[in-house]
């Protein structure tokens, strides 16, 4: 499987913010840091709240409640093959 590169273009097609997972409070603990993702440098940041298959699973996501990976442009483009990279290990 290929790495999921960290990229500005990547976060912004990515389905994660949508996901039915992704609760909202977990999505508001988050919105700090996914705000300075944004707009700094995220390539050589280890984690964040987003684009789960890239920066590993969540600090905060306990339930699965629904999964849009294969939706997404990002899982399409990496030809990724699991599923939840949320709230389970093996994003690269």
């Amino acid at each position: 499987m290929t790495n999921v590169e960290k990229t500005k273009e990547n976060l912004f097609k990515c389905k994660c913010k949508v996901c039915p997972t992704y609760e909202f409070t977990c999505k508001m603990k988050s919105i700090p840091g996914n705000l300075i993702l944004m707009i700094s440098d995220m390539s050589d940041k280890v984690h964040a709240e987003t684009m789960f298959c890239a920066f590993g699973k969540s600090s905060c996501i306990e339930e699965k409640n629904g999964c849009l990976c294969p939706k997404c442009e990002v899982y399409k483009k990496y030809e990724l093959d699991k599923m939840f990279f949320c709230i389970e290990d093996g994003e690269k």
